[in-house]
């Protein structure tokens, strides 16, 4: 079964933030989405999208604004064959079959419709669709992608699963995993665990995963962050739970701030350069003396589109992840654009966290 969202209006288009915001709240709601589709006001492709989606089956979310919720409303009447009534001051086809503060419930043949009102700066009303579809995320650190399919797929086919990959960096592979009709998710993780021992991580959200183990062992986190820009921080504040483990970091942009602030010495500055191992080295013990924290990481780099060298081109960067008994710095080259970039280097700083105390984040 297909998951589609359709964004209908203009004024959805144009405010990303609350895009972003919808799209969070549809994937905490359906297992997962296939398609994404944008429709102005007025496009008259959204009839013959709407029909060609419902075809087959599907769990279709679409978001209307105040101006074309009853357009898309007698739309899907169309569609369906059916007419449109007034009902709570709203029109929706007659066939809805559940209607809740701005959205509500369509079923046609074996597909599910759920059209919600959503307003800019108030809450998504609520998502009416139940998915009932049973998948699982699970996080594959240190292995190839080749070798990691090697291993797994066998093993899927036994408990009747079928899995997707994804590389989101360098030995870090993201797993969904879709039962078929017999299928066992857990105890494919659980065999999975056991074969790739301190190297799975059974968690879809790692940033949240992270946060509960911190806090379980009463232990502290901190950052101090260049090219990255804070971004490595909004990875763990943008988790509910994170001021259990996160008490602030330190962005600095200027060599400045980076002596200032975390004692990084201005001869090594001069010597190497700020995106150097030298200077990682010394931001992630700088912010670990200035926090007290358990552990720390830091990065710096050249994120682009301007600032490259023949020694230190566009998507060069440090990172270095320190513990209270180690610490691990590397270089690494990342390809994209300036936003792709930082979000790379934000991903190998937390697998580098990961690895720095592999007891406490995979046994």
């Amino acid at each position: 079964m297909k998951r589609d969202v359709i964004f209908v209006g203009n004024r959805l288009i144009l405010n990303e933030a609350y895009e972003r915001y919808i799209l969070r709240s549809i994937k905490n709601s359906l297992a997962s989405i296939d398609s994404i589709s944008y429709f102005e006001e007025s496009d008259k492709g959204l009839f013959l999208h709407l029909e060609e989606l419902l075809k087959n089956e599907s769990k279709l979310i679409i978001i209307t604004t105040k101006s074309t919720f009853t357009i898309v409303g007698k739309l899907l009447s169309t569609v369906t064959s059916d007419n449109q009534i007034l009902k709570e001051q709203m029109l929706i086809p007659s066939r809805a079959s559940i209607l809740e503060n701005g959205s509500y419930l369509l079923s046609h043949n074996h597909s599910d419709i759920n059209v919600l009102l959503a307003t800019e700066g108030k809450a998504l009303p609520p998502i009416l669709i139940d998915d009932e579809s049973r998948q699982a995320v699970i996080h594959l650190f240190n292995e190839e992608l080749i070798s990691a399919q090697t291993l797994l797929e066998p093993l899927a086919q036994n408990f009747d699963v079928k899995l997707e990959f994804s590389e989101l960096v360098e030995g870090w592979l993201k797993i969904r995993i879709h039962t078929r009709r017999h299928g066992n998710l857990s105890q494919f993780i659980a065999s999975a665990r056991g074969l790739m021992h301190h190297k799975v991580i059974a968690a879809a959200n790692i940033a949240a995963f992270i946060i509960e183990r911190l806090t379980h062992h009463k232990k502290k986190l901190s950052f101090a962050e260049s090219c990255s820009g804070g971004s490595l921080a909004h990875f763990f504040t943008s988790q509910s739970g994170a001021s259990n483990i996160y008490e602030g970091s330190l962005i600095t942009y200027s060599n400045t701030l980076k002596a200032n602030w975390l004692a990084v010495d201005d001869d090594s500055i001069e010597a190497y350069g700020a995106v150097s191992a030298e200077v990682v080295v010394q931001m992630s013990e700088g912010s670990m003396n200035v926090s007290y924290a358990d552990y720390t990481m830091a990065i710096s780099g050249v994120a682009g589109p301007t600032g490259g060298t023949e020694t230190k081109p566009i998507g060069t960067v440090y990172i270095s992840a320190r513990s209270k008994t180690a610490v691990h710095t590397e270089r690494f080259h990342f390809e994209g654009d300036r936003d792709y970039i930082q979000e790379q280097s934000v991903l190998m700083a937390v697998k580098m966290l990961l690895n720095i105390d592999r007891e406490m984040f995979f046994s």
